[in-house]
């Protein structure tokens, strides 16, 4: 199931994506308003959401405005750095956090300010950063949180998933030696199309993804290739913190970021930047001056 969060005459409403059309059931028949209302009913909620959808008058997706599935999450989202051998390795030679393979999973969070829809225009910040980079990830959303979760059991505890473009200033991550304020501005971190309930992706370890600046590919590789998987990075997550219902996990990029690059490439006013996770859909965004 495809569920997204959108505007429509002056109000936000969440629906089920049936090919170009949103069903979206009235709020005032019972069923959650939003997406982490939603999340947090658990799979009753959502069956009786389903339910409801199907009797609820079609709109066309180009009628309305999508915006990120849950466009203002309770808590930061939580982000994997280094989590693709290959990504890995192209920073190598970088100045940018050069470093082995790593052992455990290194995590950071982006403030929930970062987040915006499909389609928002993301403004570049010339006043703090000239190196802002893209990068394409796969984000899962937590259905029943826990703690101490065990690896084997770590899926059915997943929501469902998907795509977050980790936007980051390269230049504020060197200045601070830390990643929270060069992966924070504002509109930071698109999110979307949709959200797609784990039941749609079979194996969240063989996905391809791939990310095109102006039409041109610029990365494109197949989430097998993550240094820890998903299953792991839950069940890392929660020794000793407890995961809620609805929190964000980004699990990391894979190569061909623009800070790589030779000569180094980054994003400018006038950019469109379309991120892809084959099963999940397309997150297109715009750069503006602003």
């Amino acid at each position: 199931m495809r569920l997204a969060t959108f505007a429509y005459r002056n109000t936000v409403r969440i629906g089920v994506v049936d090919n170009n059309t949103l069903l979206s059931p009235d709020p005032a028949a019972g069923t959650p308003a939003t997406m982490l209302e939603l999340i947090a009913g658990g799979e009753s909620a959502l069956a009786r959401f389903f339910t409801a959808a199907q009797v609820a008058q079609p709109l066309p997706v180009d009628h309305v405005r999508l915006l990120a599935p849950i466009p203002q999450p309770a808590r930061n989202i939580m982000c994997l750095g280094f989590n693709y051998v290959e990504h890995v390795q192209e920073t190598a030679g970088s100045t940018v956090d050069a470093r082995a393979i790593p052992e455990h999973p290194v995590v950071f969070t982006k403030n929930t300010t970062s987040v915006v829809g499909p389609g928002a225009q993301v403004p570049c910040h010339p006043d703090i950063t000239s190196e802002l980079d893209w990068e394409v990830e796969l984000a899962v959303v937590i259905g029943s949180g826990g703690r101490a979760i065990r690896e084997p059991d770590a899926l059915d505890h997943v929501f469902g998933y998907t795509v977050i473009n980790d936007l980051s200033a390269r230049d504020l991550q060197v200045r601070h030696q830390q990643f929270f304020l060069g992966k924070s501005l504002d509109g930071s971190c698109p999110m979307g199309p949709w959200l797609v309930t784990r039941d749609e992706i079979s194996d969240p370890q063989n996905l391809n993804l791939r990310c095109r600046v102006n039409g041109e590919i610029k990365q494109n590789s197949n989430t097998r290739h993550m240094v820890f998987d998903v299953a792991t990075i839950i069940a890392r997550l929660s020794r000793g913190m407890t995961l809620q219902p609805g929190d964000i996990i980004a699990t990391g990029t894979p190569s061909g970021v623009g800070f790589t690059r030779e000569p180094p490439e980054f994003l400018r006013p006038g950019d469109t930047v379309a991120c892809e996770i084959d099963g999940i859909g397309m997150l297109t965004n715009s750069l503006v001056a602003g």
